[in-house]
């Protein structure tokens, strides 16, 4: 993947993350970093990465990049040819690969919205890998899935576990 995939790539899942439901503009990734991190990129500068008539990046913006889109700066590069682009990193923790992974598990199934929000629910969350244990002992236990489903489609003043 180049790097201005990658960062159209990145701008689609930030866009997904924050709840817009679609890519984050340029311009709106350039008002984001200015709000959040003080600092500041231009929307032309993007642009030329994105089309590739700016192949490499100093390495101040990609610190800047990096630390916005919260992935590694070495992701900010073009990746060799036959690189995997599931290998995004080695650096981050199990948390962050997991998350990584269900995010790129959500934008694969997009269309399928209630699954896509399921998959970036459990990314978003503080311990998505305790959320993927609770599921894996749910299916374990025969007819629980669908019990907790019943509730859950209860009224919240309706709800109670059936026996």
């Amino acid at each position: 993947m180049t790097l201005g995939a990658k960062l159209r790539y990145l701008r689609e899942i930030e866009g997904t993350l924050r709840g817009l439901g679609r890519e984050m503009t340029q311009q709106e990734i350039v008002r984001s970093i200015k709000k959040e991190l003080s600092q500041t990129i231009s929307q032309s500068y993007l642009s030329q990465i994105e089309s590739g008539a700016r192949p490499h990046l100093t390495n101040s913006t990609r610190m800047l990049l990096a630390k916005f889109f919260k992935v590694h700066p070495g992701y900010l590069v073009d990746d060799p040819e036959g690189y995997q682009t599931e290998l995004i990193s080695d650096l981050g923790g199990l948390e962050n690969k997991l998350d990584l992974w269900l995010i790129n598990g959500a934008q694969r199934f997009r269309r399928d919205v209630e699954l896509n929000q399921a998959l970036l629910q459990v990314a978003r969350h503080e311990d998505s890998r305790l959320c993927l244990m609770l599921l894996g002992a749910i299916v374990e236990n025969p007819g629980l899935a669908e019990r907790l489903m019943q509730v859950l489609r209860q009224p919240p003043s309706d709800r109670r576990i059936p026996a």
